[in-house]
């Protein structure tokens, strides 16, 4: 798998590369990652790469010559015409795990970082297939959205991460994680001593926050996401009642909560 990031600051991506679980990925080859900078593709003494904006207005304008031809050689590297062309907008679809989990199957995409106040429209018309947005707020560049999908797909990539089957404990894998708490101390390091009731609460509580306590969260996102969810994240096989449920699972938040204030952690 192979991405290549147009960007006017490759400098940004060396220390996200190197640091982190995912470097993983990277250093191993499982997603590669090259860096081209359109402004070694610019012409003229000054290696110029944006302009004012046709009509007047605000801001700069990324050229289309210089990206152009960068893109250029990245598929002459690349040896296809036909790779992905992903440009982070914020007119674009919003990145939603589904999407992650295609991205990470794939063979990558070339990435377009846009800087100042966009990229000339007639390059997006002519080569960009794929226009991803962050969410409803503006960046300064593409670069901090190009990272967001390197690093959601490279965790996606087998031997990553420590343990093989934490991201199908991901939020999203079905519902949202749930509340995560350190292994309970007491003040001082020691271990509580508990009623062996409290300890049964305690281990209800600390089993069922994720895979219960997350369908709060969710719930109070898309309250038609509860039934689904819960069957998958508890592998129960037959009919749930939703009231059930969701009094099951706020008297164990309930009771956790209680046990842990009354032995003050």
């Amino acid at each position: 798998m192979r991405f290549d990031v147009i960007t006017l600051f490759p400098e940004l991506f060396a220390p996200f590369l190197t640091s982190g679980v995912t470097r993983r990925a990277y250093e191993s080859g499982l997603v590669e990652v090259k860096l081209w900078n359109p402004r070694d593709y610019a012409e003229g003494n000054y290696k110029r790469v944006d302009d004012r904006p046709f009509g007047g207005g605000p801001g700069m304008v990324m050229l289309a010559e210089p990206l152009a031809l960068c893109l250029a050689a990245i598929r002459a590297e690349r040896a296809s015409s036909n790779d992905p062309v992903v440009l982070f907008s914020p007119v674009g679809k919003v990145l939603k795990h589904a999407a992650v989990e295609s991205w990470s199957a794939s063979q990558g995409a070339v990435l377009i970082c846009g800087r100042y106040e966009g990229i000339d429209q007639r390059f997006i018309n002519k080569h960009v297939t794929h226009e991803i947005s962050l969410g409803d707020f503006v960046l300064s560049g593409g670069e901090i959205a190009a990272m967001a999908l390197l690093d959601a797909v490279a965790r996606l990539q087998p031997g990553v991460l420590n343990d093989e089957g934490s991201h199908q404990l991901d939020s999203f894998n079905p519902a949202l994680d749930g509340l995560l708490v350190y292994r309970m101390m007491c003040p001082g390091g020691k271990r509580a001593a508990l009623t062996s009731l409290e300890i049964h609460h305690v281990r209800a509580w600390v089993a069922c926050p994720r895979r219960l306590m997350r369908l709060r969260q969710q719930c109070q996102r898309d309250s038609e996401t509860l039934i689904h969810p819960l069957r998958a994240a508890d592998g129960l096989e037959h009919q749930i009642d939703r009231r059930a449920a969701l009094h099951r699972r706020d008297q164990l938040a309930h009771v956790g909560v209680s046990v842990c204030h009354r032995h003050g952690w």
